[in-house]
């Protein structure tokens, strides 16, 4: 996988092989960087005063890839982590090698001399093989908003035979008048937009760093929705929340008052109301989401998380960076594969259990199964549930009627019918419940996020 930058000499800028300078890459040197799926190397193919230019190759190991990186689609064949086109197409891994082997350029840092972070260069970026779903058109209405000139061939499946057409592949040409730091920036962003797959997980993290990459220019830019969709891994909580940072006014165009970090205020909504356990069991804990907000409270003894997927709990595991925690703070945390349908008694015993956004991923005649689990064998002294509130889901634009807020999702209740349900699990197990809301309530509709908490009876105070 290949990029290369090469940049002419103008009158401000007359020796271009101060370049290295911005890149803090020497132009006499060949330098190699360690990635988590391969490595990086840098190097100058031409560096004279009138024009330099420089070479990131990427070199990915797909045995490493297909190790660590989930599936790229549902429909993907069996081998497809292992058999793809991410070690010869330009996309959001080498976003990724940008930012690991030029983060200081894109910083617009250069202390050896300060004067030119801010100098507008003459520049050309080829990229030989990009994945572009959408073509040649997407590519241009991507950059051309920002002032770079696009060259965009698409490449033909086999040049040999015609009737084939064109790949999803473009061999790609910018070129345009910027600082270093702005057109790595561009391409850090843009590139896996163009390919619309990202290699990794997307958190409320990725929203953030979106917003320091292109927070001066993606308000204004007019492809912001798909731009930020598509890096987001169209997850509606994050892009909307990216818009309304970058957007003057953009929540006040919304329908419903959504608040941008639903996810955010749901995990404190359920810590505070864990609030005196000790032990906690997350049931259905996925990549460590709540996790994480419960391992900074050092109120909690002991927490386990709990999920069926393999793939998520390596994941959980990653984030809490387990590994590299001291063994005190270590043992205070487990993580255990298991379901939330399927009886475990090492699930016995705790103070409490939460199902936070759980339910709506269970097939409906599977709920017996969950509440025999959870209420009658592991038998906590609280069980939280959260769940979405399905009448709410009218105020989102862009989710047609009856269609559920997640495709995985089985089911999911509106406020009359998740009480119905929460009040005959607490009378079949003996629990007495309440409920709350998460989010901001509309006046018909309630809130987004819906909770019931469940307390034992004979512990009750």
């Amino acid at each position: 996988m290949l990029m290369t930058l090469t940049v002419a000499a103008t009158h401000d800028f007359p020796d271009t092989t101060d370049l290295g300078y911005l890149l803090h890459k020497h132009p006499d040197k060949v330098q190699a960087f360690g990635l988590s799926v391969g490595s990086a190397t840098v190097l100058y193919p031409e560096a004279s005063p009138e024009s330099t230019c420089v070479a990131l190759i990427l070199d990915v190991d797909s045995a490493e890839l297909g190790k660590t990186q989930p599936r790229y689609s549902s429909s993907e064949f069996a081998l497809g982590r292992y058999v793809n086109d991410r070690p010869y197409a330009g996309a959001s891994l080498l976003a990724v090698a940008l930012s690991r082997v030029f983060k200081q350029a894109m910083t617009g840092t250069c202390t050896a001399r300060p004067e030119l972070p801010d100098l507008a260069l003459s520049m050309t970026v080829n990229l030989p093989s990009v994945p572009c779903r959408g073509g040649s058109e997407l590519a241009a209405e991507l950059f051309e908003p920002l002032g770079w000139t696009v060259d965009a061939r698409p490449i033909p499946l086999d040049a040999r035979i015609e009737r084939w057409g064109d790949s999803v592949y473009l061999d790609l040409t910018l070129t345009g008048t910027f600082t270093v730091s702005a057109a790595l920036r561009h391409l850090y962003v843009l590139l896996p937009v163009l390919d619309d797959v990202k290699h990794y997980w997307v958190g409320e993290d990725e929203a953030d760093k979106l917003v320091r990459a292109a927070g001066d220019w993606l308000g204004d830019h007019p492809q912001i929705d798909l731009i930020a969709g598509r890096y987001l891994k169209h997850r509606r909580e994050l892009v909307a929340s990216v818009v309304d940072r970058l957007v003057p006014g953009a929540a006040a165009d919304e329908r419903a008052p959504r608040d941008p970090r639903l996810s955010e205020s749901r995990a404190q909504a359920v810590v505070a109301e864990l609030q005196g356990a000790k032990s906690v069991v997350d049931l259905g804990c996925g990549e460590g989401r709540l996790l994480r907000e419960l391992f900074a409270d050092s109120s909690f003894e002991s927490i386990v998380g709990v999920d069926v997927s393999a793939r998520a709990l390596a994941t959980a595991e990653k984030r809490l960076r387990l590994q590299d925690l001291p063994d005190r703070q270590r043992t205070r945390i487990q993580l255990r594969q298991s379901s939330a349908t399927y009886r475990d008694s090492r699930l016995s015993g705790f103070d409490a259990m939460v199902l936070m956004e759980v339910i709506e991923h269970v097939e409906p005649d599977r709920l017996p199964a969950l509440e025999r689990s959870v209420f009658r064998e592991a038998r906590p002294t609280k069980v939280l549930v959260t769940t979405p509130n399905s009448e709410y889901n009218i105020l989102y634009d862009g989710l047609a009627h009856g269609e559920f807020r997640h495709p995985d999702h089985r089911f999911e209740f509106t406020r009359a019918q998740f009480a119905e349900w929460a009040a005959a699990v607490a009378e079949r197990a003996d629990y007495d419940v309440r409920h709350g809301t998460i989010g901001p309530v509309d006046d018909a509709l309630g809130a987004p996020t819906q909770m019931a908490i469940f307390t034992r009876r004979e512990v009750k105070a």
